[in-house]
This record gives C-alpha cells, sequence and structure tokens, in this order.
C-alpha cells in the first residue's frame, strides 16, 4: 500500500486508525505530491496506491494517468471532497476502483480494503492456479513444431527447406528481422507450495500474453528455458524489445515471485541464422553472474564481437573454456584450462586425432582474438609456428603454455569490457553537459543517442557513477541552479529555465529537496 496526500495529517490518521495487518497489507511508503508518489511506485512496486486529488506539482488524477500507463496492475483508490466529487466521476476513464468522500470514515476504508484484498487474492490465486496451469501444459505447441524450432536452432535446417516447414506446420515468421530471445527462470526461486515446472509454464503463459501482445513471434521450450523468435520491422527496434523484456523480467518477480532472466540474441534476416542468434542469447543469459538477474540482457550491447567465437568454440567442442575466459575468475580459467586438456588427452585414440585436436585449440584461440580486436601473437610467446611447434610439447609445457594464454586474455577482454562500458559513461555524461538545459532531455533519449537499451545502460551507468541516470542529471542541473543562484540576480523561474525546468514551483521542490532551503534563502544565506 502507497499513501499519497499533501497533508502529513491525513497520512498520520490513515495509518493509526486502519488495522492493516488485519486486513493483508502493509503500508510501504509515504508521499506528499504526485511527482514522489509515481518515484515510490516504481522503486517499491505497490499493489494499491490511495491518493488525495488537490496535490502540488501533480494532483492525483493525473497521478492516476500515469500509473495506469506505467504500471497497470496498481490498483487506485482516491480520496476526494465533496466539491471534487462529480469532477472526479467523469474521470471513469482511468479505471478508479473506488472514489472515497472526505473525510474518510475508518470503517468504509476497511470495507473497500477487504473487497480489494479479495480481488487481488483472486488475480494472484490466477497466477498461479495449478489445474490452469496443468491444462495449459497439456495444450502447448504441436509436436512438429517444436522438433521444427529445436532443429533450427540446433542449425540442422537446411536454407532450401525451411519455407516448405514454415508453411507445412502453420509457422507465422514473415520477418523481416527477427532476433531470438532466451528466457531463463530460476528453479532455486520458486513461491512456496509451487512446483518450478509449473511456474516455468506461467511465466511462458504470461510471455504470450504480455510480452507478444506488442511483439510478435514464435514461441517454444528447450533445455528448461522458454525460447522466442521474434519479428521486428527494423533491426534497430531490437532496443525497444530489450527495455519491454527488462520490464517483464521486473513484472515477473513482483507479482508472480518468478526470478527470470532474458538472453537478447543478435538481430538477423534469414531465419536459418537463427542458430547463431541463439548460441549469443545463451551467451546473454550466462553474463547474469556479471549484471545480476531479474533483468534483460542484449549480447550484442555486452559483447558485440564475442557471440561470433562462442558459436565456433562449441563446434569444437571447448565452449566452456571461452566462456571462462569471458567471465571466470582466474582460479577457474585455469581449472577450464585443465579440464580442456584431460579431455583431449582422455577422448584421442591416436596421435594423430591428439594433434589435430590441439591444432583446432589454437586455431579457436587465433579466431578468439580476432573476434575481440586482440592480436594472438602477443600472446603466444617466443613460438614463431605454433601449429607445428605446440602439438609436440609435453604435457607440463602444454599446459602451462595454455594457462598463460588463457589467463592474459582473460585479463584483457574484461578491461577491454571495462574501457567500453567508462566510454559510454563519459558519453552520456557529455550529452548531460551539453544538454541539460533542455527540458526533454531524459534517460530515454540518451540511450536512443547512444544506442542502447535502457536497462543495460541504467545498471552500468549506476554500477561506474554509484548514482542512478535520473538522480545524475537532477543534481547537475541543481548544481548549476545554484551556481546561478550565487552568481546573478535572476529570477527563480529564469534560473529554472535555463537548467531544464519548465515548472518553477517544481524546480524550487527539487532544490529544496536537494540543498534543504528553497532557492531564495539559498541566495540569502549564500551572498551575505
Amino acid at each position: 500500500m502507497l499513501l499519497v496526500d499533501d497533508e502529513s495529517e491525513v497520512i498520520d490518521a490513515i495509518e493509526r486508525k486502519i488495522n492493516w495487518s488485519e486486513l493483508g497489507f502493509e503500508v510501504i511508503g509515504e508521499a506528499y505530491n504526485g511527482v514522489k508518489a509515481l518515484e515510490l511506485a516504481e522503486k517499491r512496486q505497490p499493489d494499491v496506491v490511495i491518493t488525495d486529488i488537490k496535490m502540488p506539482y501533480m494532483n492525483g488524477l493525473e497521478l492516476s494517468k500515469k500509473l495506469n500507463n506505467d504500471f497497470p496492475n496498481i490498483h487506485i483508490i482516491i480520496f476526494t471532497g465533496f466539491d471534487e466529487f462529480e469532477y472526479a466521476k467523469e474521470a471513469v476513464h482511468l479505471e478508479i476502483e473506488e472514489y472515497m468522500l472526505k473525510p474518510i470514515n475508518s470503517g468504509e476504508l476497511s470495507d473497500c480494503l477487504r473487497r480489494l484484498k479479495d480481488t487481488l487474492d483472486k488475480e494472484r490465486d490466477e497466477k498461479l492456479n495449478i489445474k490452469k496451469l496443468e491444462s495449459y501444459f497439456n495444450d502447448s505447441l504441436p509436436m512438429l513444431q517444436m522438433n521444427f524450432f529445436v532443429s533450427l536452432i540446433e542449425g540442422r535446417i537446411k536454407e532450401a527447406e525451411v519455407s516448405k516447414y514454415i508453411s507445412d506446420y502453420k509457422i507465422g515468421l514473415k520477418g523481416p528481422f527477427y532476433c531470438l530471445a532466451i528466457f531463463h527462470t530460476s528453479e532455486h526461486h520458486v513461491p512456496e507450495g509451487m512446483n518450478s515446472l509449473l511456474l516455468a509454464m506461467s511465466v511462458q503463459r504470461e510471455i504470450k500474453d504480455r510480452v507478444k501482445d506488442k511483439w510478435s513471434g514464435e514461441t517454444f521450450n528447450y533445455l528448461g528455458n522458454t525460447v522466442v523468435i521474434f519479428e521486428l520491422e527494423k533491426e534497430e527496434d531490437i532496443t525497444p524489445l530489450t527495455d519491454d523484456l527488462d520490464r517483464f523480467c521486473r513484472w515477473a518477480q513482483r507479482v508472480m515471485g518468478a526470478v527470470v532472466t532474458v538472453g537478447v540474441g543478435k538481430c538477423f534476416k534469414n531465419i536459418v541464422e537463427a542458430n547463431a542468434s541463439y548460441e549469443g542469447a545463451r551467451e546473454a543469459v550466462s553474463y547474469r553472474v556479471l549484471f545480476g538477474t531479474t533483468r534483460a540482457i542484449n549480447i550484442v550491447e555486452i559483447a558485440p564481437n564475442e557471440q561470433e567465437s562462442a558459436a565456433t568454440a562449441d563446434e569444437m567442442g571447448i565452449h566452456e573454456l571461452f566462456k571462462t575466459i569471458r567471465l571466470g575468475q582466474r582460479e577457474e580459467v585455469i581449472e577450464a584450462v585443465n579440464s580442456e586438456i584431460d579431455k583431449i588427452r582422455r577422448n584421442a585414440k591416436t596421435v594423430n586425432q591428439y594433434k589435430l585436436a590441439i591444432m583446432e585449440i589454437i586455431g579457436a584461440f587465433y579466431r578468439f582474438c580476432a573476434n575481440n580486436v586482440l592480436d594472438f601473437n602477443d600472446y603466444k610467446g617466443d613460438i614463431d609456428n605454433p601449429y607445428e611447434i605446440v602439438p609436440q610439447m609435453d604435457e607440463d609445457t602444454l599446459r602451462t603454455w595454455m594457462t598463460d594464454i588463457a589467463t592474459k586474455l582473460s585479463e584483457n577482454v574484461k578491461n577491454t569490457r571495462n574501457t567500453t562500458s567508462k566510454r559510454m559513461i563519459m558519453d552520456a555524461q557529455n550529452i548531460v553537459k551539453e544538454r541539460y538545459q533542455d527540458p526533454d532531455l531524459s534517460l530515454d533519449i540518451v540511450c536512443s543517442l547512444l544506442g542502447v537499451s535502457n536497462s543495460y545502460f541504467s545498471s552500468i551507468f549506476k554500477k561506474e557513477v554509484g548514482k542512478s541516470f535520473v538522480t545524475y542529471l537532477t543534481d547537475y542541473r541543481m548544481e548549476n541552479a545554484a551556481r546561478l543562484i550565487i552568481e546573478t540576480n535572476e529570477k527563480s523561474y529564469e534560473i529554472a529555465s535555463k537548467v531544464g525546468y519548465l515548472d518553477a514551483n517544481y524546480f524550487s521542490y527539487v532544490f529544496k529537496k536537494t540543498y534543504g532551503v528553497s532557492p531564495s534563502k539559498f541566495r540569502n544565506d549564500n551572498t551575505d
């Protein structure tokens, strides 16, 4: 429950008079205007918002409209004075749960909350109803479609056969562009009384209801995950798709208790390229160890070239080694090298097989370096021809040589990734410096200019800078506002306009929140 009213006495009275725990609710936040309420709603994800109508900066009806747009699952109760009642009733399109006249009667409010609790319980029961999930499981995709999709991502479908399969199996993939996404539902975070398999199926149903309502494509299960081949109008659509998938992950955790991570592969035009996109998506999911779960991860944003080497490495049976080089710590890289050498020695039946396997690994190192803009000659030591010399090495020398190369590559790849992230952050900060006076400057605009998704940019920005981008932009504007207040005699509304605020009252509110005093008092305190 989130309580919103510009009078703190009203909020205090409501909190005292209502037995929240008995009704099955918990107050998770209070806000004294609509702007702050919107911030709290995004941060705390309440089930219910109780709000007054008349408030500064953003009234209750404006708040309700924004909540309906951004968080359609939140239920809203509006408090209104008698003279506002008819005005509020006209806003039926806002789908307000209930209107209540002031002064609030605790009995009436309690009855309203009981009804609302029943509604919320029914909604959640519907999401996790085992019988319906079992029915959905039994009515899943036909076997022929499943076989086609699995064969497609495993690279076993010939290009000449694709159109026939799509036509015969009534598969609606028309393009013109595609990308493949893997939805991984954690088996270690399952609500009490719920089977992990049924939870995963529930997530898949919500993917069809919520994600595919906007983005068309084909859905199927593979290796315990839900896989979707999305259709895109243009290649650039992969960025807003990633943002929508990121929002879905957060919704699934809040409403269903499911921890979902989505890996997004590279965009492609020819459907037979689904295999490469799948490998990229699988790599992206594995990056949850670095970037965290409950989010969407786009492989092109985090590792623009690495997905190519991942597919090659997989073909040669050393996928895990290169995955560890990209993601693992030094000890894990050493262990992966030893494991790969042990596997080669165990599987090679003849000397020629052993030498061929070693040469394949050398070739994989060359390709890995090329895909990551590195020169293998800088890592191979004083060996002129590795293809000739390395297969002749004894076991200890081979382990030392490969370990040295793998650990150095791992360190440099991580450094390159960090440098790319820092460069992106610097570009974003420069955009703020150049355009902070523009009131339309926002997270969406900056991400669009940088060509990255909101999800990826936000996580990297906060990790590097220590604060969210929105907070950074606000702080930068406030620093410039403080400077103008001290150095000029301009009015507050003039300064507000110069630092990107169209509403002088809201500017004063943000300034006081930042510095603890109003702009006028700040000037008096600093110009004596």
